[in-house]
């Protein structure tokens, strides 16, 4: 079935592509959501008169979009769970549990934004890419932890760990010249 994208589809195409996507995915996603119209003549000049408003609509989406995208950058949320000895969670922390804690941090984000792969199982820090507007994305780094004071002390810990990276990386770089100078000499 072919199909006039309304919007940036990862993965399909951009606005006004007629794309060709299988029955299911079209009847089932991209019409009810609004996303897309079926391509036939009547549709496609409905969509060229259009054109100039959809952009303009979807401009001021991507803006409002990158504009939470920058006070979200570098957002870190903590998720207080249950784990055994060897780090394994009593359940799993879902895409659903991950859109309630950054609401909880003040900000406006859909399940369906939460870009997870799988549910994370394990106890540690995990980068977690959220879809504000297809085109305008952030990464949260979300700390699972059996409590607040062991993601204090892991938080610790990594920023110690980051700090002695760069410390090292700065000590080959000044070492560099210098074996640079010795060996021209």
């Amino acid at each position: 079935m072919e199909v006039i994208l309304l919007e940036r589809i990862e993965k399909l195409g951009q606005m006004g592509d007629v794309v060709k996507v299988k029955p299911g995915f079209a009847r089932n996603f991209l019409l009810p959501q609004k996303k897309a119209l079926r391509a036939n003549k009547g549709n496609l000049e409905f969509f060229n008169k259009q054109r100039a408003q959809l952009e303009a609509i979807n401009l001021k989406r991507r803006e409002e979009a990158s504009a939470v995208a920058v006070k979200m950058d570098g957002l870190k949320v903590l998720m207080v769970r249950q784990a055994g000895e060897g780090g394994q969670l009593y359940g799993s922390v879902s895409g659903r549990d991950l859109a309630d804690a950054v609401k909880a941090a003040g900000y406006t984000v859909e399940r369906s934004q939460v870009a997870l792969d799988q549910p994370i199982k394990t106890l540690g820090s995990y980068p977690i890419r959220i879809a504000l507007h297809p085109e305008v994305s952030v990464t949260v780094t979300v700390t699972v932890a059996r409590s607040q004071e062991e993601a204090e002390r892991a938080s610790a810990a990594a920023a110690a760990e980051a700090a002695a990276e760069v410390e090292v990386e700065a000590e080959e770089e000044a070492e560099a010249p210098a074996a640079d100078e010795a060996s021209e000499a």
